[in-house]
């Protein structure tokens, strides 16, 4: 089943991203705004590849004999 709280947790970290990406374009940090964005992504990446393995798992220990 789903946990809501992991629902929170990528939430959280794209409105972090937002604010951080905000902040950095205001003060003139285009390139540490991208290097932000691109870290959101891939933290935002892990946290989805973690939920479709244990998807996996559940599938295969569902049709093991």
């Amino acid at each position: 089943m789903l946990d809501v709280t992991l629902l929170f947790r990528i939430a959280a970290v794209g409105i972090l991203t937002i604010i951080i990406d905000k902040i950095l374009k205001s003060s003139g940090k285009d390139d540490f705004a991208v290097v932000t964005n691109i870290a959101g992504i891939v933290i935002l990446l892990l946290m989805v590849i973690n939920l479709i393995s244990k998807l996996f798992d559940a599938v295969k220990t569902m049709f093991q004999l």
